[in-house]
């Protein structure tokens, strides 16, 4: 494991981290609360998991990474677990198929709970009783893992919406929210003088976590340029699809009208047509629900999002301009953010405007940049098998900054790099336009 200074955090007392650690393993549970054991059960397609993996997968890590490193006496709770429940984890050895993983009936729900429990158990056992020596160590990969956590936290939500969807009666996951009639007002552009900048994660500004993707800090220079005031909306994406913005080849990537034709893509994920030109319906984690105009858009792919942004005159942010208007914004604006606390579980209409500083740069969607997912300069991946996290995904990605209605607020940082591939959909993805200056 890399020292702190590379990201992972410094000592923690035990009894805050078991606090935490009963704190986000909770949040986990509650999160599953609304659904049925057959609804755990589901995966829609190969990039989604079954809640029930989720479940089973996040508690894997902590028996494989800390439990059987430190736990005297060792015994797995199911040596099966061992193959089934590891995601992408080759130092561990053989992985159940991915595109399989809803054809696991067995172990069944309530067994995996009881495997939570235990592991829960046996891990805050293990913080009590800790030796000194291995203090440090299993402070660091206890953070990693309730880290980890969060992060399936969001993709358990993003997946079991898009397995509710293929339900013809548009099941709700949560209550309905309370749609707002405010305009989001004129897009205004912000002008940012660039130079010679600090880049990555700060531990003074930061948060006491970070991936190690996010590091090193190191100086990168951005020319002058422009940011968009606001998220682009339905309403923006509404004028696209009416200027015939999915039939014109020279709006799109090569590889994304590629991708149009293809899937004969004309809307974004989760819109249905209605016979009205003017009016579609969009499926939500509420149910079926009118689009409004005035909502940041959302479900976008990274093609979508840069035929968007051509078709506006603009062009999406590089994660370096990004980073420096979120960074110019005042101390604290991260936690007034739409995040998975809010419960709110879709982006949400803007409310005020600030003449002087970018909109909902934080929470709703994440936001597509034009960067690819690369290594910072010096980047080195933690020591070990859980170097493994990100260092391998390092090649036809592109980043996004911002988080998510889906995304828990005391995951999320500035720094923050999350990355998927261009075609990807089901994420909570939209857009933010940037030009050059």
């Amino acid at each position: 494991m890399p020292p702190p200074s590379q990201a992972l955090p410094a000592r923690i007392p035990s009894s805050a981290l078991a606090e935490r650690f009963l704190k986000v393993r909770g949040q986990t549970e509650n999160l599953i609360a609304p659904l049925s054991a057959e609804d755990c059960q589901l995966q829609s397609m190969p990039d989604a998991s079954p809640a029930k993996w989720h479940l089973a997968h996040m508690t894997w890590f902590f028996e494989t990474f800390i439990l059987e490193k430190y736990e005297s006496g060792f015994k797995p709770f199911d040596a099966d677990f061992r193959v089934l429940f590891n995601s992408y984890y080759t130092g561990i050895g053989d992985r159940y198929p991915r595109p399989l993983r809803g054809l696991i009936s067995r172990p069944s729900l309530g067994r995996v709970l009881d495997y939570r429990r235990q592991v829960d158990e046996r891990v805050l056992a293990l913080l009590a009783q800790a030796r000194h020596g291995d203090q440090h160590e299993l402070t660091q990969l206890t953070t990693l893992g309730l880290q980890h956590e969060q992060q399936h936290q969001e993709l358990l939500l993003t997946d079991i919406k898009h397995a509710l969807s293929f339900s013809p009666h548009g099941p709700a996951y949560a209550r309905r929210w309370p749609l707002t009639r405010t305009q989001p007002g004129p897009q205004r552009w912000h002008r940012y003088a660039g130079g010679l900048v600090q880049h990555g994660f700060d531990p003074g500004r930061d948060h006491s976590f970070s991936f190690d993707n996010e590091t090193p800090r190191h100086t990168v220079y951005i020319a002058p340029f422009e940011m968009a005031s606001r998220l682009l909306t339905n309403g923006d994406v509404l004028a696209f699809m009416a200027d015939d913005g999915y039939k014109r080849p020279e709006l799109w990537l090569s590889m994304g009208w590629d991708w149009v034709q293809a899937g004969r893509r004309d809307r974004p994920l989760y819109w249905q047509a209605t016979g009205d030109a003017n009016l579609h319906r969009n499926f939500t984690l509420q149910g079926m629900v009118d689009v409004d105009p005035n909502t940041p858009a959302c479900h976008l792919s990274y093609f979508e999002a840069d035929a968007l942004a051509r078709w506006a005159g603009a062009r999406l942010p590089t994660e370096f301009e990004w980073e420096l208007a979120a960074r110019s914004l005042p101390l604290g604006a991260e936690s007034s953010g739409n995040f998975v606390e809010h419960a709110a579980y879709h982006p949400l209409p803007l409310r005020g405007v600030d003449e002087h500083t970018p909109a909902q740069m934080f929470g709703d969607v994440w936001e597509w940049t034009q960067s690819n997912y690369n290594p910072y300069p010096g980047y080195k991946p933690w020591e070990g098998l859980v170097g493994e996290y990100n260092g391998k995904f390092m090649c036809n990605q592109f980043v996004l900054r911002g988080g998510s209605c889906a995304t828990p607020q005391s995951h999320f940082r500035t720094s923050y790099r999350n990355f998927f591939p261009p075609d990807a959909q089901w994420q909570f993805s939209g857009v933010r336009l940037a030009r050059d200056a």
